[in-house]
């Protein structure tokens, strides 16, 4: 029985499969021109940018459920809210078509930019870096959890 990945099982798993069978073929040596190395290696790039753009979103949720929890001002909730909504959507449909990715999330990692970013935007507002968690208080399922959000640390609602 083929005990392969499917390519639309889980597209990162996929793509490492194939980067690993390609350098396989090449060690075989086979009498193409194929540039075999390479070839697997843009297919395992392929993976490591699904990987990142997953990173990505996560990034934005994150800094948006930091200001979230820990902003005075009302405005402009909606629109963080907006943001985690959109970018859970993307994060949650990538790890249905890549389950495996699951697995390759750096998410201390992420909510460290996570963290600086918000802490940018909430400096104005008088809220410093340091009353921010030094480590990330979610877990993935937590953040990527649809109609979850964070109590307001300032009694605001939304």
């Amino acid at each position: 029985m083929d005990s392969r990945i499917g390519y639309d099982d889980d597209f990162y798993a996929w793509t490492q499969e194939q980067a690993r069978l390609l350098r396989e073929a090449a060690r075989e040596r086979l009498n193409t021109p194929i540039d075999w190395d390479h070839v697997a290696g843009e297919i395992e790039d392929m993976g490591r940018s699904e990987t990142r753009a997953v990173e990505s979103a996560l990034t934005r949720i994150l800094e948006h459920l930091l200001k979230l929890e820990f902003s005075p001002a009302a405005d402009p909730r909606n629109g963080w809210k907006a943001s985690v909504v959109e970018h859970r959507g993307r994060v949650l449909r990538d790890l249905k078509a890549s389950p495996s990715l699951r697995g390759k999330i750096d998410l201390p990692d992420v909510y460290e930019t996570a963290r600086e970013l918000a802490a940018l935007g909430l400096d104005q507002d008088g809220v410093h870096v340091d009353a921010l968690p030094a480590e990330c208080p979610w877990s993935l399922d937590r953040i990527t959890e649809k109609g979850w959000w964070p109590v307001n640390r300032h009694g605001l609602e939304g």
